[in-house]
This record gives structure tokens, C-alpha cells and sequence, in this order.
């Protein structure tokens, strides 16, 4: 079956980039793809794969996805009762929790229970980026990693109430996720993106969810 996969266009996030590499890895593994950029919520209820990036403040990501009439609700339908594959990058993954303490204290989707929360700045230069390792709390999922480093620019991190849906973890500062899961629903803190074949590895295997 011919797989239609939809780029989120909410005003924010490295859109071409993940554009980019989505079409690389179909074009790379012959897949029978279709790949495309939107922000319209009905283009949502015909994807059998939603791509959701997001850069810059929690609360103007959010409020992207909420001044979209009818996007939140087509995004439950998708992720929560269809249950098909959601795949949510940096801030696309921050979202996925219940709020956010960035700038005040914001509604996220909460779809994995967790907080929001600044990484201790301490001893460390802030925002966390470059390149970082990964270590994997979890090999029982669909979408395998490798303990290698992938790329991170952020200074907030996803506490995740539930330790079931932290499938790996990166330390900052302090230990936290960087990859959650729960059932259909991925998020990287990192940028898959751009981190090169290791990364292009995890779009592919999410592709053949």
C-alpha cells in the first residue's frame, strides 16, 4: 500500500530539512511514498504518516497548532484514535506533554504524561547543542536506534512522568529523554535530520511502521 506521508506546516520548525530528508530516505529505499507539506487539517485524515518539527518557544509552537481551526482536533483523531504513526521532532516532541514551565506554564497536547522543564545551566553552556550520545533504556520497539551521536539544539527537557515511554536517554546536565514512545507515538529531542545516516536510519524504520 502506497504510504502518504504529511510534513506539519504550523508556522514553526526546519520544515525543508525534514522535507529534505524524508524524500532521501524514500528515494534511498525505493519506497512507494508520497511526501508533501501542509498545514491544512484535513490533509491530516489522509496521511498515513504525520511528521510534526518544531523550533523556538513552546508557547508559540503551541499556539500555532491552536489558531489553526480544527488542527487539535484532527490531531487526536489521528494520533490517539486511529492510532497511526506520529513522528514529533525537538519541540514537535514537546509538545506531546501535558504542559510546559518555558516562559510561564503552558498546555501541551498531553499525550505522554510529563512536564516541560529548563536543563540545570550550571557548569554547562546553554542551549545544549551539537552533537551527543544516546543510550537506550528500551530495544523492545519498532524504531531501533543505534547508541551513537545525534544532533541536539534545546535548553528544555521532556520529564516524563512514565519511564515506560522513555526509550532512550542523553545526559546534559542531567539524565533525560530523548527518545519517548507511547504505542504509534514517537518524539526526539534530537534532530533526526540532520544526523546524518544514523538518523536517516530512524526515519526510515518509522516509514516502514
Amino acid at each position: 500500500m502506497k504510504k502518504n506521508i504529511t510534513i506539519l506546516d504550523y508556522g514553526s520548525g526546519n520544515i525543508l530539512s525534514a522535507m529534505q530528508s524524508f524524500a532521501k530516505v524514500i528515494k534511498n529505499n525505493d519506497l512507494d511514498a508520497d511526501i508533501s507539506i501542509s498545514g491544512n487539517p484535513k490533509s491530516i485524515k489522509n496521511s498515513s504518516h504525520l511528521v510534526m518539527p518544531g523550533q523556538g518557544a513552546f508557547e508559540t509552537c503551541i499556539m500555532g497548532l491552536k489558531n489553526i481551526p480544527g488542527m487539535i482536533e484532527e490531531l487526536n483523531k489521528y494520533a490517539l484514535e486511529q492510532k497511526k504513526p506520529f513522528f514529533g521532532i525537538c519541540v514537535g516532541m514537546q509538545l506531546l506533554a501535558n504542559n510546559s514551565e518555558e516562559n510561564g506554564n503552558h498546555e501541551g497536547l498531553g499525550w505522554v504524561d510529563g512536564t516541560i522543564r529548563k536543563l540545570p545551566s550550571k557548569n554547562i553552556k546553554m542551549p545544549h547543542m551539537g552533537w551527543n550520545s544516546i543510550k537506550i533504556l528500551k530495544n523492545n520497539f519498532k524504531i531501533t536506534p543505534k547508541e551513537t551521536d545525534y544532533y541536539f539544539v534545546h535548553s528544555y527537557y521532556f520529564d516524563c512522568k512514565n519511564k515506560e515511554n522513555i526509550l532512550a536517554e542523553t545526559n546534559y546536565g542531567l539524565n533525560f529523554p530523548s527518545i519517548i514512545c507511547k504505542e504509534n507515538i514517537y518524539g526526539f529531542q534530537f534532530h533526526p535530520e540532520k544526523s546524518s545516516d544514523q538518523g536517516l536510519d530512524i526515519i526510515k524504520n518509522f516509514l516502514k511502521l
